[in-house]
Protein backbone atom coordinates (compact mmCIF):
# COMPACT_ATOMS: atom_id res chain seq x y z
CA UNK A 1 0.00 0.00 0.00
CA UNK A 2 2.43 2.23 0.69
CA UNK A 3 3.90 2.23 -3.13
CA UNK A 4 0.25 2.85 -4.53
CA UNK A 5 -0.07 6.05 -2.31
CA UNK A 6 3.39 7.73 -3.15
CA UNK A 7 2.59 6.34 -6.50
CA UNK A 8 -0.62 8.64 -6.92
CA UNK A 9 1.38 11.59 -5.80
CA UNK A 10 4.03 10.75 -8.32
CA UNK A 11 1.49 10.61 -11.18
CA UNK A 12 -0.59 13.58 -10.36
CA UNK A 13 3.08 15.41 -10.36
CA UNK A 14 3.64 14.22 -13.57
CA UNK A 15 0.57 14.79 -15.65
CA UNK A 16 0.91 18.36 -14.28
CA UNK A 17 4.32 18.48 -15.66
CA UNK A 18 3.29 16.84 -18.82
CA UNK A 19 0.58 19.02 -19.18
CA UNK A 20 2.66 22.42 -18.30
CA UNK A 21 5.58 21.35 -20.65
CA UNK A 22 5.42 22.38 -24.19
CA UNK A 23 5.29 19.12 -25.50
CA UNK A 24 1.81 19.05 -27.20
CA UNK A 25 -0.65 16.53 -28.94
CA UNK A 26 0.22 17.54 -32.17
CA UNK A 27 3.85 16.40 -31.39
CA UNK A 28 3.40 12.90 -30.41
CA UNK A 29 -0.36 12.05 -31.47
CA UNK A 30 -1.07 11.26 -27.73
CA UNK A 31 -4.31 12.35 -25.56
CA UNK A 32 -4.47 13.22 -21.99
CA UNK A 33 -6.44 10.81 -21.38
CA UNK A 34 -3.87 7.67 -23.10
CA UNK A 35 -1.09 9.63 -20.98
CA UNK A 36 -3.46 8.53 -17.80
CA UNK A 37 -3.77 5.67 -19.11
CA UNK A 38 -0.17 4.57 -19.07
CA UNK A 39 -0.11 5.40 -15.62
CA UNK A 40 -2.75 3.46 -14.53
CA UNK A 41 -1.24 0.54 -16.49
CA UNK A 42 2.39 1.15 -14.44
CA UNK A 43 0.82 1.34 -11.05
CA UNK A 44 -0.77 -1.81 -11.92
CA UNK A 45 2.15 -3.57 -12.63
CA UNK A 46 4.13 -2.10 -9.75
CA UNK A 47 1.57 -3.54 -7.38
CA UNK A 48 1.55 -7.00 -8.46
CA UNK A 49 1.74 -8.71 -12.05
CA UNK A 50 1.89 -12.09 -13.42
CA UNK A 51 5.71 -12.00 -14.46
CA UNK A 52 6.91 -14.30 -11.92
CA UNK A 53 4.15 -16.95 -12.57
CA UNK A 54 5.00 -16.98 -16.55
CA UNK A 55 8.80 -17.39 -15.71
CA UNK A 56 7.65 -20.42 -13.00
CA UNK A 57 5.57 -21.82 -15.60
CA UNK A 58 8.02 -21.88 -18.46
CA UNK A 59 11.41 -23.09 -16.23
CA UNK A 60 8.98 -26.18 -14.47
CA UNK A 61 6.81 -27.05 -16.76
CA UNK A 62 10.16 -27.30 -20.09
CA UNK A 63 13.29 -26.44 -18.03
CA UNK A 64 16.45 -26.06 -20.17
CA UNK A 65 15.20 -25.26 -23.97
CA UNK A 66 18.65 -25.85 -25.81
CA UNK A 67 18.24 -24.81 -29.82
CA UNK A 68 17.04 -26.88 -31.94
CA UNK A 69 15.81 -29.78 -29.07
CA UNK A 70 12.47 -31.91 -28.61
CA UNK A 71 12.58 -29.71 -25.32
CA UNK A 72 12.36 -26.30 -27.35
CA UNK A 73 9.35 -27.60 -29.17
CA UNK A 74 8.17 -28.52 -25.65
CA UNK A 75 8.79 -24.36 -25.29
CA UNK A 76 7.03 -23.16 -28.20
CA UNK A 77 3.66 -25.41 -27.35
CA UNK A 78 4.07 -23.71 -24.47
CA UNK A 79 4.69 -20.49 -25.67
CA UNK A 80 1.62 -20.85 -27.95
CA UNK A 81 -0.93 -22.28 -25.14
CA UNK A 82 0.11 -19.15 -22.83
CA UNK A 83 -0.65 -16.74 -25.62
CA UNK A 84 -3.72 -18.49 -26.72
CA UNK A 85 -4.95 -18.46 -22.92
CA UNK A 86 -4.24 -15.26 -21.85
CA UNK A 87 -6.55 -13.62 -24.87
CA UNK A 88 -3.78 -12.64 -27.19
CA UNK A 89 -5.14 -12.87 -31.07
CA UNK A 90 -3.37 -14.49 -33.98
CA UNK A 91 -1.41 -16.55 -31.74
CA UNK A 92 0.89 -18.73 -33.76
CA UNK A 93 4.45 -20.62 -34.53
CA UNK A 94 6.54 -19.51 -37.48
CA UNK A 95 8.79 -22.24 -37.77
CA UNK A 96 12.33 -22.55 -39.50
CA UNK A 97 15.15 -24.51 -39.95
CA UNK A 98 18.82 -24.80 -37.87
CA UNK A 99 21.55 -26.78 -37.90
CA UNK A 100 21.21 -28.52 -34.08
CA UNK A 101 24.12 -29.54 -31.68
CA UNK A 102 24.12 -31.54 -28.49
CA UNK A 103 26.36 -31.76 -25.87
CA UNK A 104 27.25 -35.06 -24.84
CA UNK A 105 29.91 -35.86 -22.35
CA UNK A 106 32.55 -33.51 -20.89
CA UNK A 107 35.09 -34.27 -18.54
CA UNK A 108 38.36 -32.71 -17.98
CA UNK A 109 41.05 -33.42 -15.15
CA UNK A 110 45.23 -32.35 -14.52
CA UNK A 111 47.25 -34.97 -15.35
CA UNK A 112 50.55 -33.18 -14.26
CA UNK A 113 51.94 -31.95 -12.15
CA UNK A 114 49.08 -31.82 -9.50
CA UNK A 115 46.38 -34.54 -10.61
CA UNK A 116 42.94 -33.49 -9.67
CA UNK A 117 39.49 -32.88 -11.87
CA UNK A 118 38.53 -29.89 -13.60
CA UNK A 119 34.52 -28.28 -13.61
CA UNK A 120 34.04 -27.35 -17.58
CA UNK A 121 31.45 -27.06 -20.04
CA UNK A 122 31.67 -27.78 -23.87
CA UNK A 123 31.50 -24.64 -25.51
CA UNK A 124 28.46 -24.71 -28.13
CA UNK A 125 29.16 -26.00 -31.96
CA UNK A 126 32.62 -27.71 -30.51
CA UNK A 127 33.64 -30.68 -32.23
CA UNK A 128 34.41 -33.75 -30.03
CA UNK A 129 38.06 -35.06 -29.32
CA UNK A 130 39.14 -38.27 -30.02
CA UNK A 131 36.84 -41.29 -28.62
CA UNK A 132 39.23 -41.96 -25.78
CA UNK A 133 40.44 -38.21 -25.08
CA UNK A 134 42.89 -36.11 -25.52
CA UNK A 135 46.16 -35.22 -23.53
CA UNK A 136 48.62 -32.37 -24.37
CA UNK A 137 50.48 -30.15 -22.66
CA UNK A 138 49.01 -26.74 -21.42
CA UNK A 139 49.94 -23.49 -22.83
CA UNK A 140 49.42 -20.97 -20.91
CA UNK A 141 48.16 -17.37 -21.95
CA UNK A 142 46.62 -14.23 -20.00
CA UNK A 143 44.46 -12.76 -23.15
CA UNK A 144 43.49 -13.32 -26.21
CA UNK A 145 45.88 -11.26 -27.45
CA UNK A 146 48.55 -12.93 -25.96
CA UNK A 147 47.33 -15.87 -27.89
CA UNK A 148 47.29 -13.84 -31.02
CA UNK A 149 50.78 -12.75 -30.56
CA UNK A 150 51.85 -16.83 -30.43
CA UNK A 151 53.75 -17.87 -33.82
CA UNK A 152 52.24 -19.97 -35.99
CA UNK A 153 53.20 -23.79 -35.11
CA UNK A 154 54.38 -22.74 -31.69
CA UNK A 155 51.42 -24.69 -30.57
CA UNK A 156 51.72 -28.09 -32.14
CA UNK A 157 50.06 -30.43 -30.30
CA UNK A 158 48.99 -28.51 -26.89
CA UNK A 159 46.36 -27.56 -25.83
CA UNK A 160 45.92 -23.48 -25.30
CA UNK A 161 44.84 -22.22 -21.96
CA UNK A 162 43.50 -18.56 -22.42
CA UNK A 163 42.45 -16.32 -19.68
CA UNK A 164 41.21 -13.03 -19.43
CA UNK A 165 39.92 -10.56 -16.69
CA UNK A 166 36.33 -9.74 -17.38
CA UNK A 167 34.55 -7.91 -14.42
CA UNK A 168 30.95 -7.15 -13.39
CA UNK A 169 29.33 -3.97 -14.48
CA UNK A 170 25.74 -2.54 -14.24
CA UNK A 171 25.28 -2.43 -17.93
CA UNK A 172 27.45 -5.48 -19.06
CA UNK A 173 29.36 -3.26 -21.35
CA UNK A 174 32.80 -5.51 -20.95
CA UNK A 175 30.88 -9.28 -22.45
CA UNK A 176 30.97 -7.92 -25.87
CA UNK A 177 34.78 -7.26 -25.65
CA UNK A 178 35.67 -10.25 -23.28
CA UNK A 179 33.33 -12.54 -25.35
CA UNK A 180 35.06 -12.98 -28.23
CA UNK A 181 37.49 -15.29 -26.64
CA UNK A 182 34.80 -17.51 -26.37
CA UNK A 183 33.49 -16.76 -29.91
CA UNK A 184 36.92 -16.91 -32.05
CA UNK A 185 39.43 -18.21 -29.90
CA UNK A 186 38.99 -22.16 -30.77
CA UNK A 187 39.65 -21.24 -34.56
CA UNK A 188 42.76 -18.47 -33.56
CA UNK A 189 44.60 -21.39 -31.35
CA UNK A 190 44.25 -24.07 -34.56
CA UNK A 191 45.98 -21.76 -36.51
CA UNK A 192 48.79 -21.63 -34.42
CA UNK A 193 48.53 -25.44 -34.21
CA UNK A 194 46.54 -26.05 -30.24
CA UNK A 195 44.98 -29.30 -31.15
CA UNK A 196 41.78 -27.88 -27.97
CA UNK A 197 41.65 -24.96 -26.29
CA UNK A 198 40.62 -24.35 -22.46
CA UNK A 199 39.13 -20.65 -21.57
CA UNK A 200 38.26 -18.77 -18.12
CA UNK A 201 34.61 -19.07 -18.58
CA UNK A 202 32.81 -15.19 -19.75
CA UNK A 203 31.46 -14.75 -16.80
CA UNK A 204 32.41 -13.30 -12.99
CA UNK A 205 30.83 -15.59 -10.39
CA UNK A 206 33.22 -17.37 -8.53
CA UNK A 207 31.70 -20.79 -8.02
CA UNK A 208 32.09 -23.93 -9.63
CA UNK A 209 29.43 -23.64 -12.56
CA UNK A 210 31.18 -23.33 -16.06
CA UNK A 211 29.38 -20.67 -18.36
CA UNK A 212 28.98 -22.18 -22.06
CA UNK A 213 27.67 -20.07 -24.86
CA UNK A 214 28.35 -20.01 -28.92
CA UNK A 215 31.39 -20.12 -30.57
CA UNK A 216 31.97 -20.17 -33.94
CA UNK A 217 34.92 -21.64 -36.36
CA UNK A 218 36.65 -20.12 -38.74
CA UNK A 219 37.15 -20.58 -42.53
CA UNK A 220 40.86 -21.27 -42.35
CA UNK A 221 41.86 -23.21 -39.71
CA UNK A 222 41.38 -26.73 -38.53
CA UNK A 223 38.38 -27.21 -36.05
CA UNK A 224 39.50 -28.36 -32.38
CA UNK A 225 37.80 -29.02 -29.50
CA UNK A 226 36.49 -26.41 -27.38
CA UNK A 227 35.46 -25.62 -23.59
CA UNK A 228 35.21 -23.42 -20.72
CA UNK A 229 36.86 -23.35 -17.49
CA UNK A 230 35.21 -22.79 -13.78
CA UNK A 231 36.48 -19.59 -12.98
CA UNK A 232 38.18 -21.00 -9.19
CA UNK A 233 39.80 -24.03 -12.00
CA UNK A 234 41.02 -20.97 -13.95
CA UNK A 235 42.16 -19.63 -11.03
CA UNK A 236 44.04 -22.97 -10.09
CA UNK A 237 45.65 -23.65 -13.44
CA UNK A 238 47.15 -19.74 -12.94
CA UNK A 239 48.44 -20.84 -9.93
CA UNK A 240 49.92 -24.15 -11.04
CA UNK A 241 51.43 -21.85 -13.69
CA UNK A 242 53.22 -19.85 -11.40
CA UNK A 243 55.37 -22.49 -9.81
CA UNK A 244 57.35 -23.28 -12.94
CA UNK A 245 56.07 -26.61 -13.96
CA UNK A 246 54.95 -28.07 -16.95
CA UNK A 247 51.52 -28.68 -16.81
CA UNK A 248 49.10 -31.68 -18.77
CA UNK A 249 45.54 -32.02 -19.03
CA UNK A 250 43.23 -34.80 -20.48
CA UNK A 251 40.36 -33.43 -22.30
CA UNK A 252 36.94 -35.65 -23.22
CA UNK A 253 34.03 -33.84 -25.18
CA UNK A 254 31.15 -35.99 -26.72
CA UNK A 255 28.93 -33.29 -28.59
CA UNK A 256 27.69 -33.72 -31.88
CA UNK A 257 25.89 -32.17 -34.70
CA UNK A 258 22.29 -33.55 -34.75
CA UNK A 259 21.58 -32.45 -38.55
CA UNK A 260 18.54 -30.02 -39.56
CA UNK A 261 16.15 -29.57 -37.32
CA UNK A 262 13.18 -27.12 -36.49
CA UNK A 263 13.43 -24.09 -34.39
CA UNK A 264 10.61 -21.22 -34.31
CA UNK A 265 8.99 -17.76 -33.22
CA UNK A 266 5.65 -17.79 -31.31
CA UNK A 267 3.89 -14.77 -32.09
CA UNK A 268 0.73 -13.35 -30.35
CA UNK A 269 -0.81 -9.81 -31.00
CA UNK A 270 -3.32 -7.06 -29.55
CA UNK A 271 -4.90 -5.84 -32.61
CA UNK A 272 -4.56 -2.19 -33.10
CA UNK A 273 -8.15 -0.34 -33.44
CA UNK A 274 -7.10 2.34 -36.10
CA UNK A 275 -3.80 1.46 -37.66
CA UNK A 276 -3.84 -2.66 -37.05
CA UNK A 277 -1.28 -2.53 -39.83
CA UNK A 278 1.40 -0.59 -38.30
CA UNK A 279 3.13 -2.74 -35.44
CA UNK A 280 4.92 -2.21 -32.09
CA UNK A 281 7.31 -4.75 -31.36
CA UNK A 282 7.89 -6.48 -27.64
CA UNK A 283 9.53 -9.51 -26.11
CA UNK A 284 12.19 -12.66 -25.51
CA UNK A 285 13.98 -14.84 -26.31
CA UNK A 286 12.38 -18.73 -25.63
CA UNK A 287 15.49 -20.83 -26.23
CA UNK A 288 18.20 -21.33 -22.98
CA UNK A 289 21.35 -23.02 -22.88
CA UNK A 290 21.04 -26.52 -21.22
CA UNK A 291 23.17 -26.15 -18.16
CA UNK A 292 19.86 -24.53 -16.26
CA UNK A 293 16.79 -24.00 -16.43
CA UNK A 294 16.69 -20.78 -18.40
CA UNK A 295 14.92 -18.67 -15.30
CA UNK A 296 17.45 -15.87 -15.91
CA UNK A 297 17.87 -16.16 -19.59
CA UNK A 298 15.55 -15.60 -20.91
CA UNK A 299 12.47 -16.17 -19.09
CA UNK A 300 12.78 -13.24 -17.37
CA UNK A 301 12.25 -11.58 -20.41
CA UNK A 302 9.19 -13.76 -21.96
CA UNK A 303 7.66 -12.82 -18.26
CA UNK A 304 8.03 -9.49 -18.58
CA UNK A 305 6.77 -9.10 -21.98
CA UNK A 306 4.20 -11.36 -21.38
CA UNK A 307 2.87 -9.58 -18.38
CA UNK A 308 2.71 -6.02 -19.89
CA UNK A 309 1.54 -7.26 -23.03
CA UNK A 310 -1.25 -8.89 -20.43
CA UNK A 311 -2.09 -5.67 -18.54
CA UNK A 312 -3.06 -3.83 -21.64
CA UNK A 313 -4.79 -6.53 -22.97
CA UNK A 314 -7.16 -6.39 -19.95
CA UNK A 315 -6.53 -2.66 -19.69
CA UNK A 316 -10.22 -1.90 -21.40
CA UNK A 317 -8.49 0.10 -24.36
CA UNK A 318 -7.04 -0.76 -27.22
CA UNK A 319 -4.47 0.78 -28.94
CA UNK A 320 -4.48 2.44 -31.67
CA UNK A 321 -1.30 0.26 -33.51
CA UNK A 322 -1.05 -3.25 -33.28
CA UNK A 323 1.31 -4.86 -29.75
CA UNK A 324 2.68 -8.25 -31.19
CA UNK A 325 4.57 -10.38 -28.61
CA UNK A 326 6.84 -12.36 -29.88
CA UNK A 327 8.86 -15.40 -28.31
CA UNK A 328 12.25 -15.57 -30.45
CA UNK A 329 13.60 -19.38 -31.24
CA UNK A 330 17.40 -20.10 -31.48
CA UNK A 331 18.72 -17.02 -29.71
CA UNK A 332 21.43 -18.26 -28.38
CA UNK A 333 23.25 -19.98 -31.61
CA UNK A 334 23.51 -17.25 -33.38
CA UNK A 335 19.71 -14.94 -33.17
CA UNK A 336 18.75 -17.36 -36.27
CA UNK A 337 15.04 -16.13 -34.88
CA UNK A 338 15.56 -12.53 -35.95
CA UNK A 339 17.34 -13.37 -39.07
CA UNK A 340 14.29 -15.87 -39.71
CA UNK A 341 11.71 -13.47 -39.13
CA UNK A 342 13.90 -10.65 -40.76
CA UNK A 343 13.31 -12.96 -44.01
CA UNK A 344 9.43 -14.04 -43.52
CA UNK A 345 8.44 -10.70 -42.96
CA UNK A 346 11.09 -8.29 -44.85
CA UNK A 347 7.34 -7.31 -47.00
CA UNK A 348 6.13 -5.45 -44.58
CA UNK A 349 9.02 -4.33 -42.13
CA UNK A 350 7.99 -0.83 -43.42
CA UNK A 351 4.63 -1.21 -40.96
CA UNK A 352 7.10 -1.89 -38.29
CA UNK A 353 6.92 1.19 -35.93
CA UNK A 354 9.14 0.52 -33.46
CA UNK A 355 10.63 -2.34 -30.98
CA UNK A 356 12.48 -3.32 -27.84
CA UNK A 357 13.06 -6.82 -25.90
CA UNK A 358 13.80 -7.89 -22.43
CA UNK A 359 17.26 -10.22 -22.08
CA UNK A 360 19.70 -9.13 -19.80
CA UNK A 361 18.11 -11.00 -16.56
CA UNK A 362 15.46 -9.66 -14.44
CA UNK A 363 17.43 -6.79 -12.54
CA UNK A 364 15.57 -3.67 -11.98
CA UNK A 365 15.75 -1.76 -15.06
CA UNK A 366 17.54 1.81 -14.24
CA UNK A 367 17.93 3.70 -17.71
CA UNK A 368 16.14 3.79 -20.93
CA UNK A 369 17.44 4.52 -24.29
CA UNK A 370 16.03 4.91 -27.70
CA UNK A 371 17.48 5.60 -31.88
CA UNK A 372 14.33 7.76 -33.60
CA UNK A 373 13.50 10.42 -34.99
CA UNK A 374 12.83 14.15 -33.59
CA UNK A 375 9.03 13.57 -34.10
CA UNK A 376 9.44 9.76 -31.88
CA UNK A 377 11.68 11.57 -29.48
CA UNK A 378 8.80 13.23 -28.18
CA UNK A 379 7.21 10.24 -27.27
CA UNK A 380 10.28 8.91 -25.94
CA UNK A 381 10.31 12.09 -23.26
CA UNK A 382 6.63 11.54 -22.19
CA UNK A 383 8.05 7.50 -21.75
CA UNK A 384 10.91 9.12 -19.72
CA UNK A 385 8.63 11.16 -17.57
CA UNK A 386 6.33 8.04 -17.02
CA UNK A 387 9.31 5.69 -16.18
CA UNK A 388 11.51 8.34 -14.32
CA UNK A 389 9.01 7.43 -10.93
CA UNK A 390 9.83 3.61 -10.52
CA UNK A 391 13.89 4.47 -11.13
CA UNK A 392 14.42 4.51 -14.83
CA UNK A 393 16.46 7.73 -15.93
CA UNK A 394 17.32 9.14 -19.72
CA UNK A 395 20.41 7.47 -21.32
CA UNK A 396 22.34 7.69 -24.17
CA UNK A 397 19.38 8.55 -27.17
CA UNK A 398 22.13 8.10 -30.05
CA UNK A 399 22.44 4.19 -29.27
CA UNK A 400 19.37 1.67 -28.04
CA UNK A 401 20.26 -1.64 -28.47
CA UNK A 402 16.87 -2.47 -28.58
CA UNK A 403 17.90 -6.69 -27.70
CA UNK A 404 19.60 -8.69 -29.38
CA UNK A 405 17.08 -10.39 -31.30
CA UNK A 406 15.71 -7.32 -32.59
CA UNK A 407 18.99 -6.91 -34.31
CA UNK A 408 18.84 -7.84 -37.47
CA UNK A 409 15.77 -5.67 -38.37
CA UNK A 410 17.29 -3.01 -36.77
CA UNK A 411 20.07 -3.09 -39.04
CA UNK A 412 16.88 -3.25 -41.80
CA UNK A 413 15.95 0.39 -40.64
CA UNK A 414 13.88 -0.69 -37.38
CA UNK A 415 13.70 2.36 -34.64
CA UNK A 416 14.63 0.67 -31.45
CA UNK A 417 14.19 1.49 -28.16
CA UNK A 418 15.65 -0.33 -24.57
CA UNK A 419 15.30 -0.08 -20.91
CA UNK A 420 18.44 -1.54 -19.46
CA UNK A 421 18.65 -3.81 -16.33
CA UNK A 422 20.98 -3.91 -13.51
CA UNK A 423 23.58 -6.31 -14.92
CA UNK A 424 26.01 -6.53 -11.86
CA UNK A 425 25.52 -10.12 -11.02
CA UNK A 426 24.26 -11.47 -14.96
CA UNK A 427 27.30 -12.81 -15.59
CA UNK A 428 27.56 -14.57 -12.12
CA UNK A 429 24.53 -16.50 -13.61
CA UNK A 430 24.47 -16.45 -17.75
CA UNK A 431 24.93 -19.72 -19.66
CA UNK A 432 25.55 -21.43 -16.48
CA UNK A 433 23.94 -24.39 -14.13
CA UNK A 434 23.05 -21.62 -11.53
CA UNK A 435 20.15 -19.96 -14.24
CA UNK A 436 17.56 -21.03 -11.88
CA UNK A 437 14.32 -19.93 -10.60
CA UNK A 438 15.38 -18.86 -7.31
CA UNK A 439 17.70 -15.83 -8.55
CA UNK A 440 14.65 -14.21 -9.94
CA UNK A 441 13.01 -11.67 -7.84
CA UNK A 442 8.88 -11.12 -8.42
CA UNK A 443 9.18 -7.56 -7.71
CA UNK A 444 11.75 -6.44 -9.86
CA UNK A 445 9.97 -8.38 -12.60
CA UNK A 446 7.22 -6.07 -11.75
CA UNK A 447 9.18 -2.98 -12.06
CA UNK A 448 9.99 -3.76 -15.54
CA UNK A 449 6.51 -4.65 -16.58
CA UNK A 450 5.52 -1.61 -15.46
CA UNK A 451 8.32 0.19 -18.08
CA UNK A 452 7.67 -2.32 -21.07
CA UNK A 453 3.90 -1.25 -20.59
CA UNK A 454 4.45 2.11 -20.59
CA UNK A 455 6.56 2.01 -23.57
CA UNK A 456 4.35 -0.46 -25.50
CA UNK A 457 1.18 1.16 -25.06
CA UNK A 458 2.75 4.80 -25.64
CA UNK A 459 4.16 3.83 -28.61
CA UNK A 460 1.56 1.61 -29.92
CA UNK A 461 -1.13 4.56 -29.09
CA UNK A 462 0.64 6.99 -30.67
CA UNK A 463 0.55 8.06 -34.46
CA UNK A 464 4.03 9.36 -34.69
CA UNK A 465 6.85 8.26 -37.78
CA UNK A 466 9.66 7.10 -34.89
CA UNK A 467 12.18 6.41 -38.11
CA UNK A 468 14.52 8.52 -38.96
CA UNK A 469 14.81 10.28 -42.09
CA UNK A 470 17.95 8.68 -43.22
CA UNK A 471 16.51 5.09 -42.45
CA UNK A 472 13.18 5.81 -44.05
CA UNK A 473 13.61 3.18 -46.71
CA UNK A 474 14.32 -0.24 -44.87
CA UNK A 475 17.35 -2.12 -46.43
CA UNK A 476 16.53 -4.88 -48.86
Amino acid sequence: MKYVSVSICLTVFMFATICSSSVSADDHGLSQASLEHAGTLRDSAMAGSSAYAIVESLTTEVGPRLAGSESEARARDWGRAKLQSLGFENVRIETFEMDAWERGEERASLVYPFPQPLAITTLGGSVATPPQGLEAEVVIFESLDALEAASPGSLDGRIAYVGHAMQATQDGSSYGFYGRLRREGASIAAARGASAILIRSIGTDSHRMPHTGQMRYSEDAPRIPAAALSNPDADQIERIALRGKPIRAHLKLTPRSVGTRLSGNVIGEIMGSERPEEIVVIGGHLDSWDQGTGAVDDGAGIGIATAAAKLILEGGKRPRRTIRIIYWGAEEVGLLGGFAYLEAHRGELGNHVIGTESDFGGGRAWQMSAQVSQEGQAVVDLIGQLVAPIGIAPGNMNKAGSGPDLTPMVSAGLPSFRFTQNGMDYFDLHHTPDDTLDKIEPAALDQNVAAFTVFAWLAADSTVDFRRAASSELVK
